[in-house]
């Protein structure tokens, strides 16, 4: 007797693989191969002597212990959130009455991924639609795909999302009607994945300002990704767009201290308006009832006890000059030709790289498979696009990313690459 196949949920099936992770399983499964794809942090920067100071004194004194070791509350530890609160404030240089800000606006989450993933759990229904840039972040990209969201993309240049766009594309929808459907415009304000570019600060007031004009059936919120933001490499350190909604009604903020301090903590937080907050509580207690306590006490710890301020700087340090060397050797290695190109990113983790229309970098092109045997490893700019209006995809960029890869193997790998593209250039 044969046994049927499990019927899978719609959501379920909704659901692709996510790209890096077979990108990240070539590589486990080739060490020689010299990787650029995973935005994973790098090893040697992880505290792991601040946070054995640390885990020693909530230890040391049995009762703090047992509280630690306890199940903590869904919205997260209330003084952990007041410090959260002030280091926000001090990094917007506002009082938390400017932004209409309390503790009990941010909720902390397991990373900030598990916030982006509720806020669609809460906001989107099957048919809805997210507007996002072009390119943008695929792992959320995917996400919001589950849900059934419809994503329309606007372009980027180099002051990242053109906002403008997006007031066209909203004017456009409200002619066919479709402006009820529009649940949030998603933004990467600092250091974008997969381009490393910011949004220019002209562009953060008045993106807020669209969203508030095109909130005419319904509040239309603006999901600001900042996973980024402390990881600034040079320049000005921008207002957040969290920082131009003064009565917190229509930004949502998305911050994680995995990538500046440590990722196995898995301890991030979102900022929100209060019926927002509210909605994504109930939520996050079908979840998990709050995430790790003990996790947070550590977090909470590195951050009034100047742990996190001082390792940050050895962070910035350590990826700054990985930057500067993987930028050093594109310029060194890379053929000159005018349909070549990159960013230059003033933090983050990641360059993208433009080649020229008949290059294809795809994952199932000769590029790709001809890199592999020259043992180095990209994202393709494939998975970080929607389809056009015909369905195409631009399939000329990929994304390199300096943060995991071994200083001393930078300007080898980008050097292998190099030699592919030189060779696909003279096939044209």
């Amino acid at each position: 007797m044969s046994i049927p196949p499990v019927s899978f949920s719609n959501r379920s099936q909704r659901t692709a693989e996510a790209p890096i992770s077979y990108l990240i399983a070539l590589a486990k499964a080739n060490p020689q191969l010299i990787s650029f794809a995973a935005g994973l942090v790098d090893p040697m920067t992880l505290p792991a002597e601040e946070i054995l100071v640390i885990c020693q004194k909530l230890l040391k004194d049995p009762p703090t212990a047992r509280e630690v070791l306890q199940y903590g509350t869904t919205v997260g530890s209330r003084t952990y959130r007041q410090a959260i609160l002030d280091h926000l404030c001090r990094l917007e240089d506002k009082p938390p009455s400017a932004m209409s800000l309390n503790p009990d606006n941010i909720v902390l989450t397991t990373g900030s991924q598990q916030a982006l993933y509720i806020l669609a759990d809460i906001l989107i229904d099957p048919g809805d639609i997210v507007i996002l840039e072009g390119p943008s972040y695929f792992v959320y990209a995917g996400a919001l795909g589950s849900f059934g969201a419809r994503l329309m993309t606007v372009p980027m240049d180099q002051d990242g999302m053109v906002v403008e766009e997006v007031d066209k594309l909203l004017h456009r929808l409200e002619l066919r009607g479709l402006l009820p459907r529009v649940k949030a415009i998603y933004c990467q304000s600092y250091f974008q994945n997969p381009t490393g570019l910011t949004l220019g600060l002209s562009r953060r007031s008045r993106l807020v300002d669209i969203a508030r004009k095109y909130s005419k059936t319904h509040r239309l919120l603006v999901i600001e990704d900042a996973a980024y933001r402390e990881l600034r490499y040079e320049g000005q350190d921008l207002p957040s767009l969290k920082s131009f909604d003064p009565d917190n009604r229509f930004v949502i903020s998305c911050y994680t201290f995995d990538k500046p301090f440590a990722a196995g903590l898995k301890t991030g937080y979102v900022i929100l308006p209060t019926d927002v907050g509210s909605a994504l509580i109930e939520q996050k207690g079908n979840h998990d009832f709050g995430s790790s306590h003990f996790c947070q006490a550590i977090c909470h710890r590195a951050l009034t006890e100047g742990h996190y301020d001082s390792h940050l700087k050895t962070v910035i340090d350590g990826y700054r000059k990985k930057r500067d060397v993987m930028l050093s050797a594109m310029k060194k290695h890379f053929p000159s030709n005018p349909q070549i190109g990159w960013t230059y990113p003033q933090g983050g983790l990641y360059s993208w790289v433009s080649m020229p229309r008949s290059m294809n970098t795809s994952r199932t092109g000769s590029f790709f498979e001809d890199c592999l045997k020259a043992g180095v490893l990209y994202v393709p700019g494939e998975y970080c696009f929607q389809p056009d209006e015909e369905g195409s995809i631009p399939q000329n960029h990929l994304r390199l990313c300096y943060a995991v890869t071994p200083t001393e193997q930078i300007e080898p790998g980008i050097r292998k690459l190099a030699e592919v593209v030189r060779s696909h250039l003279n096939r044209v």
